[in-house]
């Protein structure tokens, strides 16, 4: 028996620890002494409402203009010939306006009196800034690291803008405005519609940086109010820029004139949000000399070379008379012939008398 006591302790049963580790570690948890307490788990938080109010009270904003998403680069007389989305959808969101939205604009429902608009728009101004404060001004804002900036796109002068110029008009008296692309063709434009629309003064202007100044009366307490579009709205449908015949042409005539254009020399080679300052005056001179000239667009755009057409159209003024690989031709039209029977016309007065 004593023989046998040692053998068993030297080599125990496998089985025995199999068995203590599987019935002590597999069915129970092992909790060591002096674990802490587990706390409750913390009640989840209800998430938000996310539902929009069905009827939200429409915003009222005094201001004596018709909205529309840009100021500088619409025509308000041009009418379209269609939309491409329902009139009933407002940018301004369902209910939040209290205008209508007509698919270009949300007029004003009653009309001001222009006077009186007048006559507030110069109390806000107040008396005009002396030249030291003006240079005190001027030298503070027309750096490029100045943080008072808001940058002017192709849009232009667009109806969300109005706001942020008034936001930063919250701490500072000036706020500077760097424009680009299309817009710089008609900078004289830009520069009524920012003052018109937001009621400060252009006090600096350097190619196409500008410094707008609130008004010595200006109070950002009583901003005017200024709803937001919500989304850019579709442009509509307008007539065609360039038609198959120019006007006073003929088939082969115009045929003729788009080749010639064509085959010539590049006058400007424009880029993509460039500074376009100088193109009107460029194609004026041009147009002293030559009778059709071509712009080299083709780092711009579809969309922005019909913008710049239309621009060049009114302000040179010319015809477009195609519009190909990003290529623009541009007639002068017959000023010569006008000319010719404005001459015949005087002479023949000064002959009668």
């Amino acid at each position: 028996m004593q023989k046998l006591l040692p053998r068993l302790l030297s080599n125990p049963p496998k089985h025995s620890f199999s068995y203590f580790f599987s019935h002590c570690f597999s069915k129970t948890t092992y909790d060591p002494p002096f674990s802490p307490i587990s706390k409750p788990p913390k009640p989840k938080p209800k998430p938000p409402d996310l539902t929009p109010n069905r009827n939200p009270t429409p915003i009222k904003s005094s201001l004596p203009f018709d909205f529309r998403h840009s100021y500088s680069e619409t025509d308000p007389t041009l009418e379209p010939i269609g939309f491409r989305e329902p009139k009933r959808f407002s940018p301004f969101g369902p209910g939040r306006l209290d205008r209508e939205w007509t698919g270009t604009s949300a007029p004003v429902r009653d009309q001001l009196d222009s006077c009186l608009v007048e006559e507030e728009s110069i109390l806000v101004l107040g008396d005009p800034l002396t030249e030291e404060e003006i240079e005190e001004l001027v030298e503070k804002h027309r750096h490029s690291d100045c943080a008072r900036q808001t940058n002017l796109g192709k849009n232009g002068v667009t109806h969300n803008m109005l706001d942020d110029i008034h936001n930063h008009w919250k701490s500072a008296e000036a706020v500077r405005i760097k424009c680009l692309g299309v817009p710089t063709l008609d900078m004289d434009n830009v520069c009524f519609q920012l003052e018109e629309k937001s009621g400060g003064k252009i006090i600096y202007r350097h190619i196409n940086i500008l410094i707008l100044y609130w008004g010595r009366n200006y109070d950002p307490q009583n901003r005017p109010v200024i709803p937001l579009m919500l989304w850019k709205p579709y442009p509509p449908i307008y007539p065609k820029l360039v038609k198959n015949i120019a006007d006073g042409l003929t088939f082969e005539e115009t045929k003729e004139m788009r080749n010639r254009g064509l085959h010539s020399p590049a006058l400007m080679k424009l880029m993509r949000n460039g500074v376009y300052v100088n193109v009107v005056a460029r194609v004026r001179e041009a147009f002293e000399t030559e009778e059709v000239i071509r712009l080299d667009c083709i780092h711009v755009g579809k969309s922005d070379c019909k913008r710049i057409d239309v621009k060049l159209r009114d302000l040179a003024p010319c015809v477009p008379i195609l519009f190909k690989d990003e290529q623009i031709i541009l007639w002068r039209g017959k000023r010569d012939q006008e000319r010719n029977s404005d001459i015949s016309d005087a002479n023949e007065k000064s002959s009668g008398t």
